[in-house]
């Protein structure tokens, strides 16, 4: 079962930030469709007989590397809004593949280098009243969203809200082997939310069809303790018997 504090520490972390304002929100997709967009060392993380594939909008506060105090002048604050889906390994390590990255602050599309899916673009995030709003373009046209959420009262999260929520490790590919993102936060202080708005075209742009139900969501005002480790590469799996 997927834990609900971070699996690991990170004693060395190649970069530290704060992710705030950020909304979960979740959709039911059938194995297959999701297996067919992932490489062959991994495979896709089921919930209840279903795959999930998550729309995950927040703001990206001080990010540092490490060594640098939090009240620095000048660190970025900017929006971001992550595509992923949830996998594991053979070996039974699960952890999240991206689908895609929107960002707005082009440095990070330095990050393309690592094998992280990222696409520059206008994003916003900016509240009224009782309401959360997202929005965002890829430069150039192309994929684009709105959300407006309703955020609710603090929960004590479920087994499913846990497991659609947490995760200590992403996966990417490149120079054809698989690397492993170790992460470390406090966990997410959670809230449900109403949609009352959804409009994405981001999910069709990586290929994947209709979901098979109406979206789950979650509401969490963030966790600014966040370490994210250097990639490494995962250590080869024997082949499938």
């Amino acid at each position: 079962m997927v834990a609900y504090g971070a699996e690991q520490r990170v004693r060395m972390p190649a970069l530290r930030a704060s992710w705030l304002t950020q909304t979960f929100v979740h959709w039911r997709f059938r194995s297959d469709d999701i297996q067919a967009l992932l490489p062959e060392e991994l495979i896709v993380d089921e919930y209840e007989g279903s795959a999930w594939v998550g729309l995950t909008p927040f703001v990206m506060v001080g990010m540092r590397p490490p060594g640098t105090p939090a009240a620095v002048p000048g660190l970025p604050t900017f929006a971001e809004t992550n595509l992923r889906t949830y996998v594991r390994r053979r070996n039974g390590r699960d952890g999240l593949w991206f689908l895609s990255l929107e960002v707005a602050w082009p440095v990070m599309l330095a990050a393309r280098a690592v094998g992280a899916p990222y696409n520059a673009g206008t994003l916003s995030v900016t509240r009224s009243g009782d309401t959360v709003s997202y929005a965002g373009s890829r430069w150039g046209g192309g994929a684009s969203y709105r959300l407006v959420v309703r955020p609710g009262q603090p929960i004590e999260p479920t087994e499913q809200d846990v497991w659609l929520t947490s995760r200590w490790r992403a996966y990417t590919r490149r120079l054809g082997i698989l690397w492993e993102i170790p992460v470390e936060h406090e966990p997410w202080p959670l809230a449900y939310a109403a949609v009352e708005v959804l409009e994405e075209t981001l999910t069709t742009a990586v290929g994947l069809p209709t979901p098979v139900a109406e979206p789950v969501a979650h509401f969490s005002e963030g966790v600014r303790h966040v370490r994210l480790g250097a990639a490494r590469p995962c250590a080869r799996e024997p082949d499938r018997a």
